[in-house]
């Protein structure tokens, strides 16, 4: 597996992110103990190193599982990523929420199930509409400064609130946010209307995740088999079956499975992107890493386009005329390829 930097760091990452939200049996679901460890090896085996999980993810039990696993390996290998701001608890009222209190409860607590002196990278899961940003910004760079945390990122946020934060934190000399994780396929592309172009302006690394629809991408939900899904979800709808249709007509081409094209997809967008590859089987991760070295071609990609094309609304339409921007300067029109 080759590395990437994380968005305007130094930090060296490998090209696909293990998702462990599954890790951990809570819920009816998911992975034991055993198959996480089993999946944590493969993927590190493969040179991965870059581990995604959060404070709720499985009641903290994921957090546990994958401390359990690093503490009796090469800490200083893994980047671990977490996240806070979702409830994990009722004790109290500031037991949810982006404010500092919570915020510092937060990654005391994934500290010791991580059983780890720092965290890589700290997310803010969601944005919860209350608290100021330069609050949460500052108490972020403090975190980094006390060395219990190396960077921060962001998650699930307005493309207005992070831009305001980055440049909120440039001019104070505060960290900035390198990475940018939101819903991002072939069946949910309305991050492209204000998300990418923020993201790819400040040089942050985007991280999609459920950059299979959960895994509607790879025909499975076609075949009858829905699991959980919700019949009302738009995963299950003509405009998502359209779209698996596309993926599958192409994988069958190139000799592949469609989960490569979907996720391959994702990292040739114009944008730093590493996907978040979920697994709670072994044969599910070995199924991902084998798309690491597939390129689609222009052709391809035009046919992805055109078969999960949204309406990006004002202004981004307003600026595509009949695929190219025209801008006037001086009295004429120069035209300049869109990308």
């Amino acid at each position: 597996m080759k590395y990437k930097l994380l968005g305007r760091s130094g930090l060296k990452v490998s090209e696909l992110c293990l998702g462990t939200m599954g890790f951990g049996t809570e819920s009816g679901w998911g992975a034991d103990k055993e198959s996480s460890f089993a999946i944590m090896e493969a993927f590190g085996n493969a040179g991965g190193n870059f581990l995604d999980t959060a404070n709720i993810y499985k009641l903290g039990t994921s957090e546990k599982i994958i401390g359990e696993f690093v503490s009796s390996r090469d800490r200083d290998y893994w980047v671990i990523a977490t996240k806070y701001s979702l409830k994990d608890n009722t004790t109290n009222p500031n037991a949810s929420g982006n404010n500092r209190k919570n915020m510092m409860r937060s990654v005391e607590e994934s500290l010791k199930r991580l059983n780890t002196d720092f965290i890589d990278v700290l997310y803010l899961h969601i944005w919860d509409d209350l608290t100021p940003v330069d609050e949460i910004l500052r108490g972020l760079d403090d975190l980094i400064r006390q060395g219990k945390v190396n960077y921060a990122a962001i998650s699930d946020t307005p493309a207005w609130i992070v831009s305001k934060a980055n440049t909120l934190a440039e001019l104070m000399g505060w960290s900035q946010f390198i990475a940018l994780q939101v819903e991002y396929s072939l069946i949910q592309r309305t991050p492209e209307r204000e998300l990418l172009p923020m993201a790819k302006h400040y040089g942050m690394t985007l991280t999609p995740w459920a950059p299979l629809a959960g895994g509607a991408l790879t025909g499975k939900y076609l075949r009858g088999d829905i699991g959980r899904i919700k019949p009302e979800s738009n995963r299950l709808n003509e405009n998502s079956a359209r779209i698996t249709k596309e993926v599958i007509a192409i994988a069958d081409k190139l000799n592949v499975y469609p989960s490569h094209v979907a996720l391959q997809w994702t990292r040739q967008q114009g944008i730093s992107s590493i996907p978040i590859v979920g697994a709670t089987k072994l044969s599910q991760l070995e199924e991902n890493l084998k798309m690491i070295d597939l390129v689609l071609s222009e052709e391809d990609l035009r046919r992805l386009d055109e078969a999960s094309k949204i309406n990006l609304g004002f202004p981004g339409e307003f600026f595509r005329e009949d695929g190219v921007r025209l801008n006037n300067f001086g009295g004429f029109y120069d035209k300049i390829e869109r990308r």
